[in-house]
């Protein structure tokens, strides 16, 4: 094969680009999935956490954190020859949501990430997610040591709709992040033919 072209001269596929969000709570991964899968070196907006900030940055459960990212993490994966997933890690303190609205815009879908021992810091991703109606999938990333816990018992943990794909993962490797990557395109595109259905009946 010719670089650029595709097998017996055909013109090179364009692919499909998608934009994924990557959401959830301080020190749950975001970061980690991104760079786990990303073909190219991810663009990270990290800075190490400061004496000033302890006051406001929560590290209860992380306490072994000493980096937190202030704006994004950005990667970027081909699934197949003709779609492409970008993906845009948000920043996991209360005290840089400001950015969440800019990131959110033009987003197909996002993946929740969720720690069982803290669970409760996934709970404003959950909200955001569901009041603008961006289909969102829950990623249970199992850390070692933590206590493993059925996908039912997280869905009624976290109130959330039957509908809504809770799946387990460990977001260090590259195969499990494909996988909720995939899982999260694959219930946006259901969850938009459904609204399509019903808006022509």
């Amino acid at each position: 094969m010719v670089l650029g072209r595709t097998e017996r001269g055909k013109a090179p596929i364009e692919p499909v680009t998608l934009k994924i969000l990557v959401a959830g709570g301080f020190g749950v991964g975001k970061t980690t999935l991104v760079g786990a899968v990303s073909e190219i070196k991810p663009l990270r907006t990290e800075e190490t956490l400061s004496e000033a900030g302890r006051p406001v940055d929560d590290t209860h459960g992380v306490e072994g954190k000493n980096t937190t990212t202030v704006a994004m993490d950005f990667g970027r994966i081909t699934l197949r020859q003709d779609l492409v997933l970008y993906l845009f890690g948000t920043p996991g303190q209360d005290r840089f949501w400001f950015l969440w609205d800019e990131l959110a815009t033009g987003a197909l879908g996002a993946v929740v990430l969720a720690d069982t021992r803290r669970l409760e810091d996934c709970f404003a991703a959950v909200d955001y997610f569901e009041r603008r109606s961006i289909p969102f999938i829950v990623g249970v990333n199992c850390f070692d040591g933590a206590d493993r816990y059925p996908a039912d018992s997280v869905r009624q943990a976290l109130d959330l709709d039957d509908s809504v794909p809770v799946v387990l993962c460990d977001v260090r490797h590259r195969d499990s992040a494909k996988e909720v990557l995939i899982e999260v395109v694959e219930h946006a595109l259901t969850v938009g033919e459904v609204t399509r259905q019903t808006a022509t009946t």
